[in-house]
């Protein structure tokens, strides 16, 4: 078992420590978090996913059956694999001011600052309940804490307010931009090279279907960000990855497109999806079934993360921006488990140590300066839910 006081840099060694890349269980550090917070009293509950290999848990610590001051943060963290670390990225490595590691930015560092906190909060008598949410898989579209959210306001408390760690410099965020993935699939048919007609060559018709992608993105561009807020300034259309053929002397029967839209919160997805369709459906899928008729192109949904949306004097923005010592808010392009929060009916806003020009990369890392200031930060939301 942990000393009674633990540091932060100390917690996020052993949070790092677990390769908890989001296609592996995250069920052991689950469960060390689990320990760790029974041993101040703190009893917590987990919700599994369906095949049982990874879990959320949430923990009140505080006046219990009443909503407080939730914070969020996710255990997955993105592969390493092919990146040239110059540390072992699952042991947490000190150098100079910095702390080297996967996850230790995005966003482990948060995770562990709560943890340290939880003497404080248990000892401090707290009036207004403070609520840990610890989820998975977000990394891979935001998915994981939805079971849990789920469950606020039915088996668990609703939260007055949310504050999700993400990685903003300890900046308070009350806005972000959707992230939505697709891949459209187009089949048509085999044939010889030589003979082209006797097939219905796929790849020329993903070739239409990313042209038209590219007309939406610049029209997307052209129209702009009317708040003046995001970075960069509109809704982006992205063509990722694209699939195609078998071989030099064959027609392609098969090409997939992956493709993704990071929307402004006011962004109308599902007009763009059905633009999109009626283009694929009416124009593109009547050339390829003129060769084959029984061509098809199918476009799914892989993963939808909703926007943030500015609550302007939400309590959340009110308490973040106390606790932070600021008096503005901003807003970040990539997207969190925030909407979820806020679809429930939670005022939710992202403020968090670390910068998210670290995550993602080889040798990523957080500032100690930051954990500081993290633990600042929660040391004046102990005081106010004290009070």
């Amino acid at each position: 078992m942990l000393a009674s006081r633990t540091t932060t840099e100390e917690l996020l060694a052993y949070l790092v420590a677990f390769d908890t890349t989001s296609r592996n269980s995250n069920l052991e550090l689950i469960a060390f978090v689990r320990d760790y917070l029974a041993a101040f009293g703190v009893e917590s509950v987990t919700v599994p996913n369906e095949t049982g290999d990874k879990a959320s848990l949430f923990a009140t610590i505080g006046p219990a059956g009443i909503g407080g001051v939730c914070l969020s943060g996710h255990s997955d963290v993105v592969p390493v694999d092919g990146q040239p670390w110059t540390t072992d990225p699952f042991t947490l490595t000190p150098v100079d001011d910095r702390l080297y590691g996967r996850g230790s930015c995005d966003m482990k560092g948060f995770v562990a600052a709560c943890l340290a906190m939880v003497p404080e909060m248990a000892s401090a008598a707290l009036k207004t309940p403070i609520h840990l949410l610890v989820s998975y898989d977000e990394e891979i579209g935001c998915t994981g804490v939805v079971p849990a959210v789920r469950k606020l306001g039915v088996d668990l408390p609703l939260p007055r307010a949310c504050i999700v760690g993400e990685p903003t410099s300890m900046r308070v965020v009350d806005a972000h931009k959707s992230g939505i993935a697709y891949v459209t699939t187009v089949t048509g048919r085999e044939a010889h090279s030589s003979m082209p007609h006797l097939g219905a060559n796929a790849i020329f018709a993903a070739a239409e279907l990313v042209g038209e992608l590219d007309r939406y993105r610049a029209e997307l561009i052209a129209k702009g960000d009317v708040s003046g807020r995001f970075d960069p300034p509109s809704t982006t259309v992205q063509v990722t990855v694209i699939d195609g053929g078998t071989a030099g002397n064959i027609v392609p029967r098969r090409c997939a497109i992956r493709w993704n839209v990071r929307g402004l919160p006011d962004f109308d997805e599902e007009a763009l999806l059905a633009r999109f369709e009626r283009f694929a459906q009416d124009i593109v899928l009547p050339k390829l079934r003129a060769e084959a008729p029984e061509a098809q192109i199918v476009t799914d949904v892989i993963y939808k993360v909703p926007p943030l949306s500015p609550e302007t004097g939400s309590e959340a923005e009110l308490l973040a921006l106390r606790l932070a010592g600021q008096n503005r808010t901003y807003t970040v392009a990539y997207g969190t488990e925030g909407g979820h929060f806020q679809a429930q009916g939670v005022p939710t806003v992202i403020c968090g140590p670390g910068s998210i020009d670290q995550a993602h990369k080889p040798d990523e890392y957080i500032e100690v300066a930051q954990l500081r200031a993290c633990e600042r930060f929660l040391g004046r939301l102990i005081a106010e839910c004290a009070a």
